[in-house]
């Protein structure tokens, strides 16, 4: 009987084929460490105070230019000038002088920031909530009028804190106040934007009353990189052709079994479709079209591939473990998979509550109201804790299977020493496949911990190792090695059991291995022996 490559390849190509991959996955976190700047960028812009002598949404106010608005210093200078708040709007260019925006910069993320002063009587209220009036514009040249892009009122409860006492003596001392989300657009197709934010004043409906002396509005913009965009590209466009043309040999040799596949083979090949979905660089037609959707679009795509490979890994222990009473049936593993897929779903409907409302109205956020922030949080803190206790429950079944083979080499000693060494060889390499499995799954948890505290660089010599970056390149490159591997070595082989082993072994009966992906008669053990070999 045919079983698996990873059964019937000799050691010497295995460990060339693990030699060649682990090549690949240093070069992905080389290029990215090394090759690639860091993956976004942030610049800090403060808004230019404008008078708006025409009123409300009469013309769109440049800070500067050929046509720059009237500008004041402060708001002091707009008392004395008799000039009302509702006059007062701040602009923000986008890029600065002499710069441009980029189709390979993949999508803007503004943070907003108040720079709010202290004054005994205009105080924050505990419950203060500013109402932001925001337009953003875009043009393609300097001498082009502004084109609407979108509007909204939005309102963003503010955190501040007084570090000091408050009494007279501290009064022009700022708060300390929390970054808010102000913005999200999942494109740049346009090389110039412009941002006109007021704050509309209405003491009859309490309309920013209570949100003390603004004296600045900052906004933080953060964009991808190009130079990273190019290196992701090319990665994927790399990639794709390579895991594509596996996943098709592998099937190929499936279909020229002899009997139909089993649920291992079949769960395989969707995990090898759901790395090329991924894979397919469509961020391509991102540089010449204004897809505001492909940030949604790469949250769907990545959230199929986790959940794919998460079952993956469920159903891979589950078909390891020789002593179950079910195997081939995807309805045994609905208890594990169940929970991921409505998990995936949630996840995907937060999502959607984010993102999907940004396609229409890009200022809107989730975090902008308690209940929407309350909501987010609790959607992070369970999905966290769904993902600690879906790592130990995969410890748990590794260590079951380990323990499942180990109780089978018992019976190696009363084998022949030719068939013993084989089969020695064979739980090897089985028990190295798994650790492999258990340090993908660390290196993404431990990924994501450093992206979320390291400062993004380490300096090394005289060069300078981008560590964001290398991580995610890395992590990109180690997924798709993986999967190219598990392709690779659960591919049917064209050897059959018996045809390298010596002549001894030549006239006995075969011998069902770990793997279920040559069994489809129910369970089997590690190796099953007929009674004159157990005599032996």
């Amino acid at each position: 009987m045919a079983g698996a490559i990873i059964e019937n390849m000799s050691t010497k190509k295995l460990v060339i084929v693990g030699v060649i991959l682990l090549i690949f996955q240093v070069l992905s976190f080389l290029v990215g460490g090394l090759i690639a700047p860091s993956p976004t960028t942030a610049i800090p812009y403060t808004a230019t105070k404008c008078v708006d002598i025409r009123k409300y949404h009469q013309k769109w106010l440049m800070p500067g230019g050929r046509n720059p608005c009237e500008k004041i210093q402060d708001f002091k200078e707009a008392t004395e000038r008799h000039i009302e708040a509702n006059d007062i709007v701040f602009a923000v260019h986008i890029p600065k002088p002499d710069l441009e925006m980029s189709s390979w910069f993949q999508f803007m993320l503004f943070v907003l920031q108040f720079e709010i002063v202290f004054k005994l009587a205009n105080q924050i209220d505990e419950a203060g909530v500013v109402t932001i009036d925001a337009s953003l514009a875009y043009r393609d040249d300097i001498v082009s009028e502004w084109t609407p892009m979108a509007h909204s009122k939005e309102q963003r409860k503010l955190n501040c804190v007084f570090p000091a006492n408050k009494t007279k003596k501290n009064e022009g001392l700022p708060y300390d106040c929390d970054l808010l989300p102000f913005m999200e657009v999942g494109t740049v197709a346009h090389k110039y934007y412009l941002v006109n934010i007021r704050l509309p004043v209405n003491e009859r409906k309490k309309i920013n009353i209570g949100i003390g002396e603004i004296k600045d509005i900052g906004l933080v913009s953060i964009h991808q990189n190009g130079g990273f965009t190019k290196v992701w590209f090319a990665m994927k466009t790399f990639l794709t052709p390579s895991i594509l043309i596996i996943m098709i040999w592998y099937w190929r040799r499936i279909t020229l079994m002899t009997r139909p596949p089993v649920l291992l083979e079949k769960v395989i090949f969707a995990l090898g479709l759901s790395m090329t979905f991924i894979n397919i660089p469509v961020e391509w037609f991102s540089i010449g079209f204004n897809w505001t959707w492909m940030l949604l679009f790469g949250d769907i795509r990545q959230g199929i591939f986790y959940s794919m490979l998460l079952s993956f890994w469920i159903i891979f222990c589950g078909e390891h473990l020789m002593d179950q009473t079910e195997r081939n049936k995807f309805s045994v593993y609905w208890k594990q998979v169940g929970p991921i897929v409505f998990g995936s779903f949630c996840l995907f409907i937060f999502d959607m509550c984010e993102r999907g409302v940004q396609l229409t109205n890009p200022f809107y956020s989730i975090w902008a109201s308690d209940v929407g922030t309350e909501l987010a949080m609790a959607f992070i803190i369970v999905a966290g804790i769904c993902a600690c206790l879906y790592f130990l429950f995969l410890c748990f079944m590794v260590f079951q299977v380990f323990r499942n083979i180990s109780g089978k080499k018992s019976s190696l000693p009363a084998m022949s020493k030719a068939r013993r060494l084989h089969y020695e060889g064979l739980i090897f390499r089985f028990k190295f496949l798994m650790l492999v499995t258990l340090a993908c799954a660390a290196l993404t948890v431990i990924f994501f911990i450093i992206s979320q505290v390291s400062e993004g660089h380490w300096h090394w010599g005289g060069h300078t190792v981008q560590v964001n970056s290398a991580f995610f390149t890395g992590i990109y490159g180690m997924w798709n090695l993986y999967v190219f591997a598990i392709m690779f070595l659960y591919a049917p082989s064209h050897k059959r059991y018996g045809d390298e082993q010596s002549n001894d072994l030549l006239h006995r009966e075969d011998i069902q291995l770990t793997t279920t992906i040559t069994h489809v008669d129910g369970p089997t053990e590690i190796y099953r022996m007929s009674g004159k070999e157990a005599q032996e």
